[in-house]
């Protein structure tokens, strides 16, 4: 993309209801712009992020063997009125009446769609055990919608529900999830500690929320330092083995929020080892057994003929909210420091003096070179250019000067480190590309 031809709209000063890192640097960057209260449009460096962690997402649900479906956003209060969560859910759910005068509500999740859709097709214990996952908007009615995206009204949430024939079965597909979690997280470029935490509106009795932690998170948190040296990639196995010992392996270190903190096992973590800090959620699963499924008359015959009631676990992944939670954990005064997976280009090549030969020449001959890359070829001068640079967080700058062009060297910066060398063009690639 040429930045001369683009719709990336930056800001020099700060949006005064912008109190975070996130927010500030999400509206100063042009990823998105307030359109009311909680409710962001995306600009099409935002929307770039977003399709990046979505796809990220959806790649560790596939390959945990979830199976993809996209519900709608609508819902009918019947079914809400099945599970006994209609008048219990409180207002922060938007209720709609139609032409018809049918009560309907904008869904802030799905158990309940997803076991009606469920029981529609599942008839035997052959047909368990599946996890159905979508990726859509939510809509909660925050009473007050603060922090950019971190806590908006309208949100893009992935959420899976698994079912299962029996308490085991269901224990596996939570662990599944538990490690997909890991996987999804670090494959971002973020350290996610999962913390065990209350099931709240949801329901259940087993429950863990995945927080990352930054200095402008919105909860304490307590964890032990082992969990944070520990690698989620290295420590997850195969989905068909026995997965127990890994999650174990997780969950024996101490690890709370605020809300679940225990002061007394606190004590027993070793002194060097205890990190307090804050922390941001942004994925939380659930196992609730038969809570949906037995009020909403989801049943399948079992292997001895018997009826069942399949058990059930939900796990829901804030993918909106990872892109504030992201640059919350990464960035600096200048602006936002992105992860290589989820930047909105892999790098942007500065072309100093536009107009020039040989400047030109060789900064179109590096945009041509790196696919996802962004080009600044605007008539503008260097000052701003870097400033712009440094605010939308690209992880690579390659820049062309009239000097460097007629040697045949760029310069090359490391948007994390601010590390900077004069390097040729061959060299810039290799190290971008690989």
């Amino acid at each position: 993309m040429r930045l001369s031809r683009a719709f990336l709209p930056t800001l020099k000063e700060t949006p005064a209801e912008a109190t975070i890192a996130s927010h500030r640097l999400m509206l100063r960057a042009g990823l998105v712009r307030q359109t009311s209260a909680g409710i962001y449009a995306w600009l099409p460096l935002g929307w770039r992020v977003l399709q990046k962690i979505e796809q990220i997402v959806r790649e560790e649900q596939d390959r945990a063997g979830a199976q993809e479906i996209l519900m709608p956003t609508i819902q009918s209060a019947d079914l809400w009125r099945q599970s006994g969560r209609y008048d219990a859910y409180g207002p922060e759910m938007l209720r709609l009446r139609d032409r018809h005068d049918r009560e309907c509500l904008y869904g802030p999740t799905n158990e309940e769609m997803v076991t009606d859709i469920f029981r529609g097709y599942a008839k035997s214990y052959r047909d368990l055990p599946r996890n159905l996952y979508h990726i859509q908007w939510k809509f909660r009615d925050e009473v007050r919608p603060r922090f950019g995206v971190m806590r908006g009204r309208e949100f893009l949430m992935k959420d899976a529900y698994s079912f299962d024939v029996t308490k085991e079965g269901a224990q596996h597909s939570y662990r599944q999830m538990f490690l997909a979690y890991l996987r999804t997280f670090a494959r971002m470029g973020l350290k996610a500690v999962p913390m065990r935490a209350d099931t709240g509106p949801i329901g259940g009795n087993l429950s863990h929320e995945f927080i990352v932690l930054a200095e402008t998170g919105e909860s304490q948190v307590f964890v032990s330092q082992d969990l944070l040296d520990m690698d989620a990639l290295a420590s997850a196995p195969d989905y068909g083995a026995d997965l127990a010992p890994a999650v174990d392996a997780w969950t024996s270190h101490y690890a709370a929020t605020e809300e679940m903190h225990d002061p007394a096992a606190w004590e027993q973590v070793p002194e060097g080892k205890r990190v307090s800090a804050r922390g941001i959620e942004v994925g939380h699963i659930f196992y609730f057994g038969t809570k949906y499924s037995a009020s909403m008359g989801l049943s399948v015959q079992g292997p001895d003929g018997k009826t069942v009631v399949p058990e059930m676990g939900s796990y829901g992944i804030g993918v909106s909210r990872l892109v504030g939670a992201t640059i919350e954990a990464n960035h600096d005064e200048q602006g936002i420091k992105w992860p290589d997976a989820v930047a909105p280009f892999k790098a942007v090549v500065i072309n100093l003096k536009q107009g020039d030969a040989a400047c030109d020449a060789l900064s179109e001959r590096m945009y041509a070179a790196i696919p996802d890359s962004l080009y600044d070829d605007r008539s503008e001068r260097a000052g701003p250019k870097f400033a712009d640079a440094d605010l939308m967080g690209h992880p690579w700058q390659v820049v062309v000067g009239p000097r460097g062009a007629a040697a045949g060297v760029v310069e090359l910066k490391r948007r994390a480190t601010g590390e900077k060398q004069e390097v040729s063009p061959e060299d810039a690639l290799a190290k971008i590309l690989g």
